[in-house]
Order: C-alpha cells, then sequence, then structure tokens
C-alpha cells in the first residue's frame, strides 16, 4: 500500500510539471508576438499613468535636476476649493448632458431610418459620418466663422434676412451662446459615428420579430419602442459609456473657438487643465485636475453598470 501511495503521488506530481512546463512553452512561444505591444503599453500608458499620480502630489518642477516637493493632497484641495475649476467642471458637465444624449437620440433616428431605406444606404450613411473623420480644428473654425459676432457672420446674416432676429447676437461674446455654439458642434460631429454603431446592432435584430410584431398589428411607434430599443440595449450601453468619456475629453473645440471666454466662463476641464499647465506652468495641480477626470469617470461608468443592470443585458 505505501509503495502504491508513493507511485500515485509521483504520477501526479509528474502531472503537474507536465502541465507547468506546457504551459511555460505555450507562454514561451506566445511572449515575442505579446512583448513588444506590452513593452508600447508600459513605456506610453502604464509609466505615463504611475508618474501623473506622482505629480498630482508635488509642487511638480519641470528643471532637470531641480526636486519637486511633495505637497501631499494640496493640489486636489486646491480644486475642490477654486471657483474656475468648478465653472470647468459644471461646463463638462453641461456639455455631457446636452450633448451625449442629443448624439444617442438623433443618432439612432438617423439609423432606423437609414435601416428602412432600400435604395442609397451607403450614401446616406457616407453622408452622415463625413463629420466623424473630419478634423476637429477644421470644423471648430468653420463654427467659428458661422457664428461670429455682427453681420457678417453666416448665421446671424440669415436669422437677419429672415427676420427672426431684430440685431445681430452676439454668439460668441456671451456665456450660453457660446456654449450653446459648442454644444451644437459636439452634436453634429458625433451623429455618424452613434449612427454607424446602432446601424450594427440593428442589422443583428431578426427580420422575423419584425414580421411577427406586423402580423401583431404593431405599428413603428410600438415596434420601435417594444422591439428595437430592448433589443439594442447592449449597444446603447456602449455607446452611453464612450460618449460620457468623449464628453469629459472635450477640448479642442473649446480651445479653438472660445478658448474660455469670455472671462473663463467656457473653460471646460481639459481646457482649463491645458491652460495650468502650460500657461502657469503649474504641473502639479495639472496632473491633479487629470487625476480627479479620471475618478469622476470611473465612478460614472460604474454607477451607470449597476443603474442600467449591465450584467443582466443578454447579448
Amino acid at each position: 500500500m505505501l509503495s502504491q501511495s508513493i507511485l500515485e503521488n509521483k504520477s501526479k506530481n509528474n502531472k503537474k510539471n507536465s502541465r507547468f512546463k506546457q504551459k511555460f512553452k505555450e507562454w514561451f512561444e506566445v511572449l515575442p508576438f505579446i512583448g513588444l505591444g506590452l513593452v508600447l503599453l508600459s513605456v506610453f500608458v502604464v509609466y505615463p499613468q504611475i508618474k501623473n499620480i506622482y505629480m498630482a502630489f508635488t509642487n511638480y518642477n519641470i528643471m532637470p535636476g531641480q526636486p519637486s516637493e511633495f505637497v501631499g493632497f494640496a493640489n486636489f484641495m486646491r480644486a475642490f476649493h477654486s471657483e474656475k475649476f468648478w465653472l470647468a467642471f459644471r461646463n463638462t458637465v453641461l456639455y455631457g448632458v446636452v450633448t451625449v444624449p442629443g448624439q444617442m437620440a438623433i443618432g439612432l433616428i438617423v439609423a432606423v431610418l437609414i435601416n428602412n431605406v432600400i435604395k442609397g444606404k451607403n450614401l446616406y450613411k457616407v453622408m452622415i459620418y463625413i463629420p466623424v473623420i473630419t478634423s476637429w480644428i477644421v470644423v471648430s473654425l468653420i463654427f467659428k466663422y458661422l457664428f461670429t459676432d455682427g453681420k457678417e457672420g453666416l448665421i446671424n446674416y440669415a436669422l437677419l434676412k429672415l427676420h427672426l432676429i431684430s440685431d445681430p447676437i452676439s454668439w460668441l461674446q456671451n456665456t450660453w451662446t457660446a456654449n450653446f455654439v459648442i454644444w451644437v458642434l459636439g452634436i453634429w460631429k458625433g451623429i455618424g459615428w452613434v449612427m454607424v454603431i446602432y446601424l450594427a446592432a440593428l442589422q443583428g435584430i431578426p427580420n422575423e420579430l419584425y414580421e411577427a410584431a406586423e402580423v401583431d398589428g404593431a405599428n413603428p411607434v410600438q415596434t420601435f419602442f417594444k422591439i428595437i430599443i430592448p433589443l439594442i440595449k447592449p449597444t446603447t450601453f456602449f455607446i452611453l459609456i464612450n460618449l460620457i468619456i468623449g464628453a469629459f475629453g472635450v477640448f479642442i473645440q473649446v480651445m479653438m473657438i472660445t478658448n474660455g471666454a469670455p472671462l473663463g466662463t467656457t473653460d471646460v476641464l481639459l481646457n482649463y487643465m491645458y491652460n495650468r499647465a502650460f500657461s502657469d506652468f503649474e504641473f502639479g495641480y495639472a496632473s491633479a485636475i487629470s487625476v480627479i477626470i479620471g475618478i469622476v469617470i470611473m465612478a460614472i461608468t460604474l454607477l451607470l453598470k449597476r443603474l442600467l443592470k449591465y450584467d443582466e443585458f443578454n447579448y
């Protein structure tokens, strides 16, 4: 019995060693293919993230060889007590509150309409998707021209000719009208991306469901809310999270159209952070703001995942 037990233990050990050698061999064979990716990920993602977090707790000095004073949570406390930070935070949140539902609603409606078109689908998709691939700088300059103050601006000129206004509107000289221009640009540029994602989801819905709904006497509105909306919930969640992350990344259009004017009242978080870093050279403070942005995005994502019951979605 003793010898049999010893033999069984040896057999188990041999099997474990064999499995370990097999796994090691597999990893060794895969390593050359993923090694470069791991190096690039470490250099351009992991290290910058760690360095950014470290900078957030210091009064960072960019001069080579000069020490950076550790200040703990002072940069974070400064942000929380800064009116300009909260103003930028408000503008960022408002941008998301306006543009995210706007892009999703219009993008879904356009996707449904194109999905039901028999001829010219590709033409419509290309026309609506063009703004997505157009440079932010280009479209920002175009919108700045369209909403130029005075009679020279195309929008003012059209409104005056249509007798909808009696005096030109100073679009970019007022906080809310300037924000309105930025919101309109964000919605217009993002509709095409939302449309493409929703189109892919719509094409995955079996035609039998539409036919069954038609047999049961469902009208297009009932079909939309009872069939389409429930079946594209996972896609909706994916789009929602990406658009929220994109909303907190609003930057170029603000810099190109208003640059925070008037008097910094159209600043957003990234614009405010950029100016603190590269105008005032307060890199530690700017890093703290970026950490706050990351935490807020993560918190919103987890909250939405819980509220929308993402784990219960059926794919």
